[in-house]
């Protein structure tokens, strides 16, 4: 079918094994989306900002501190201010104040800001005290997220989520920043149809879509056809040079190049800055950078989000010996989960951490750290077919007053626990592990879109592939093919450099973090990339995997 509609034979393989059917669900204009109608409460949301605006009410944002929160934020407060609203922010600090509407952040926002309504972006649906908190104080709750919720709900004001019981939006992954830019779609609506400004006149609300792209991809939620549009569209305004001043100094600072910009780009280079600020310090710093129009304060945030950066990496790099030093004695094979404590730990970056040790072990892991008080924290990263915040529940439901809070998704999620209790966490997390997880689970996997034809070995083609957007749930192709090892050399003591052949032909390859050689002939699973040296583009290949054939 998909061939039929036109698309390159390897494409339509390649599409079709991720579950398309249709070429329609390649669109990528923005008439494509799901329209806003479809989220539910979105329209009381629409008509209760409106009228929000109209009696010149003051509104606060809260946000998260993640690269998602960020963008949410500077969207809200981008698209709220251009249809005419009074509204600030603030972004909780991690460290005091954790995460969510907590009661301590309604204090704190109620003293420093007095709003008559606080709009949350990428949070809230779990924060049942804080909502409660704003009500006795007179302060109306509008919550926009998409975390899974509890068994209640927040008694907000109207609250918009994907996720929430009843609500028949067909897609699922919207991001929080996705969520929010929905809210601004459905509010401009509101305000043509009252007369407020009409088709010619209204806030341009596309020229946000850098900001939902950076979010979407940053939080890795799952690219679905709908996630795909918002994204193709906020990259296409990057490679237009149509974007925002931090947006543009985030590609500089990071040496990319913003007219070829990738999702790889957003989730690797962008995202990775922005997140730093709120790991290490706090998150006003990246919501500044996207929110300021002068060039000159974006390139100096930037240079400072580089330098928190290096500084995060530094960190984790030590941290993740320690991890490893910890786990000197562990044995995947006795173990189908890993959980990790050090005292010296910084609880900003133990999400980063644990997503390193679960790359390495291949087990759902929860790395922790101090929270003062004898608190400690932990973050948590799971692999396909363990879902991290249902394991969670299951433990606090098996261990009553176990877990302190607890929130997140099926991949990521986080919890708070006393220190001394530690161990009895461990035991309870590996016996829902042990109950969930098959050994077949627990091998790794590598899932590839089979061989490909010599004659798609080729920058043209490469171009196509480029040109898609792939990430989360959407995996960019890796082909499979038996070579002969031509020659293999070692790069900087860390990188297998490759010439391999097939059917007289000879590619260059590498396979980065690996140094063990192979034989003369291997299997091996790569992608395609064009890799430009003293002006030639010549086709390499990515390693992802390789093995004697």
């Amino acid at each position: 079918m998909l061939r039929q509609g036109g698309i390159h034979p390897v494409l339509a393989r390649v599409f079709a094994a991720r579950g398309l059917s249709d070429p329609r669900e390649l669109a990528s204009e923005l008439q494509a989306l799901v329209p806003p109608g479809a989220l539910l409460q979105i329209d009381a949301a629409a008509a209760y900002l409106a009228d929000a605006i109209q009696d010149r009410k003051k509104m606060t944002i809260v946000a998260d501190y993640d690269c998602d929160g960020a963008t949410a934020c500077a969207v809200a407060l981008r698209g709220l201010r251009a249809m005419g609203a009074e509204v600030d922010f603030i972004v909780p600090n991690r460290f005091e104040y954790g995460y969510g509407l907590t009661p301590e952040i309604v204090e704190l926002t109620a003293r420093e800001k007095a709003p008559d309504i606080i709009l949350t972006v990428d949070n809230g649906i779990a924060s049942i005290d804080g909502v409660e908190a704003a009500r006795r104080r007179g302060i109306e709750v509008v919550v926009t997220d998409h975390h899974l919720p509890g068994e209640r709900l927040p008694d907000a004001r109207v609250i918009v989520n994907p996720n929430q019981p009843e609500c028949g939006f067909p897609s699922k992954n919207l991001a929080g920043v996705g969520v929010v830019f929905y809210v601004l779609l459905a509010l401009r609506a509101e305000l043509r149809k009252r007369g407020t400004f009409d088709a010619q006149s209204q806030p341009k609300l596309d020229s946000l879509l850098d900001l939902v792209a950076l979010g979407t991809v940053a939080d890795v939620v799952k690219l679905d056809t709908n996630n795909r549009i918002l994204v193709a569209q906020g990259l296409k305004r990057m490679r237009a040079g149509r974007m925002h001043a931090g947006v543009a100094a985030l590609f500089r600072v990071a040496g990319r190049e913003a007219r070829t910009a990738s999702p790889f780009d957003l989730g690797f280079a962008l995202g990775p800055r922005l997140n730093a600020a709120g790991r290490l310090q706090d998150m006003s710093l990246g919501i500044e950078c996207l929110t300021t129009d002068d060039e000159g304060r974006a390139w100096a945030i930037a240079q400072q989000l580089n330098e928190i950066n290096l500084k995060r990496r530094e960190i984790e790099a030590d941290m993740q010996g320690t991890a490893l030093l910890h786990l000197d004695d562990f044995s995947p094979a006795d173990a189908s989960t890993i959980a990790v404590f050090d005292d010296g730990w910084h609880q900003g970056v133990i999400g980063i951490v644990a997503s390193r040790l679960k790359e390495k072990f291949y087990r759902p892991t929860i790395t922790f750290a101090p929270a003062g008080d004898g608190w400690i924290k932990g973050s948590g990263r799971s692999i396909p077919g363990f879902h991290m915040r249902d394991a969670l529940d299951l433990v606090s439901k098996r261990v009553p007053g176990l877990i302190d809070k607890f929130g997140g998704h099926a991949m990521a999620a986080g919890l708070t626990i006393r220190g001394e209790h530690f161990d009895t966490f461990t035991q309870a997390f590996e016996a829902v592990g042990r109950a969930w997880l098959t050994e077949a689970q627990l091998e790794r996997v590598v899932e590839t879109d089979g061989p490909l034809e010599d004659d798609f070995y080729s920058t043209q083609f490469i171009e196509l592939v480029d040109g898609q957007v792939w990430g989360q749930g959407f995996a960019p192709p890796v082909f499979v093919d038996e070579f002969r090892v031509v020659s293999q050399r070692i790069l900087k003591d860390k990188h297998l450099k490759l010439l391999l052949e097939r059917n007289g032909r000879r590619y260059d390859a590498i396979w980065f973090g690996h140094v063990d050689a192979l034989g003369d002939k291997a299997r091996v699973a790569f992608r395609l990339d064009a890799n430009e040296y003293n002006g030639v583009t010549k086709v390499q290949l990515l390693v992802e995997h390789a093995e004697p054939a």
